[in-house]
């Protein structure tokens, strides 16, 4: 019995995880995610700042010398997502995860604020990017304290292939949810892009992290505290 109190069954995770409650959370979050690299991707000249893995492969096209990709950009975007996600991973190190959730969103929310406010000021590219990328690795962060499975909010690779090898598994309705969600924020982020502008897709960001620190906090860790 006390086994199952310490890992609760929300409907994304069947089979059980200590921070189960979190699940829907980071489900806005890979929304979020989708929606950031639309910006940056569309309106920054080619490069992302969530998918690291899609950017590091776009710095080895650049410093091929393929046209239209910065090395510049995208060696800019890695190193501040590694600040964020370092600057993340050390922050109260001994900390529960769980307690550190709505905290660091709202110090994603934070920058990306300074990265709308630099767009409306029109600073320029690396004004917006550099806050971006550490945005997400603040948010990356703290979802790989969380260790919640299939849920990184930015890469699908692994729950794409998760999903394919396992498809009967009790987690294919959260691997099949999460790479839809994701899909989701990047279509809509385009769309925003493309219509009202790139500061509407980041006000969006801002409004759904502002929402997910919150909503974090008021639980105030329910749910579990482990980690």
């Amino acid at each position: 019995m006390s086994a199952q109190r310490r890992r609760p069954r929300g409907w994304l995770f069947p089979e059980g995880h200590v921070h189960a409650h979190l699940g829907p959370l980071l489900l806005v979050l890979t929304f979020a995610s989708g929606l950031v690299d639309a910006v940056s991707f569309l309106g920054l000249g080619r490069v992302f700042v969530a998918n690291m893995t899609g950017n590091v492969v776009l710095l080895g096209f650049a410093l091929s010398g393929a046209a239209g990709l910065s090395a510049a950009a995208s060696a800019t975007a890695l190193a501040a997502f590694l600040g964020g996600a370092a600057a993340g991973g050390w922050w109260r190190r001994d900390g529960p995860p769980v307690r550190l959730f709505a905290p660091l969103v709202a110090g994603q929310a934070a920058l990306v604020a300074v990265a709308l406010a630099a767009l409306g000021w029109d600073l320029g590219r690396y004004p917006v990017l550099v806050p971006l990328a550490a945005g997400m690795g603040l948010q990356n962060a703290v979802v790989h304290r969380l260790g919640l499975p299939d849920l990184t909010t930015t890469v699908v690779t692994r729950t794409l292939t998760g999903l394919a090898a396992d498809p009967w598994r009790p987690a294919a309705p959260r691997r099949a949810l999460s790479v839809a969600v994701l899909a989701c924020g990047a279509l809509v982020g385009g769309l925003l892009h493309s219509g009202p502008g790139p500061g509407w897709v980041l006000a969006l960001v801002l409004v759904l992290l502002t929402a997910v620190a919150t909503v974090a906090g008021r639980a105030g860790g329910a749910g579990g505290s482990g980690g």
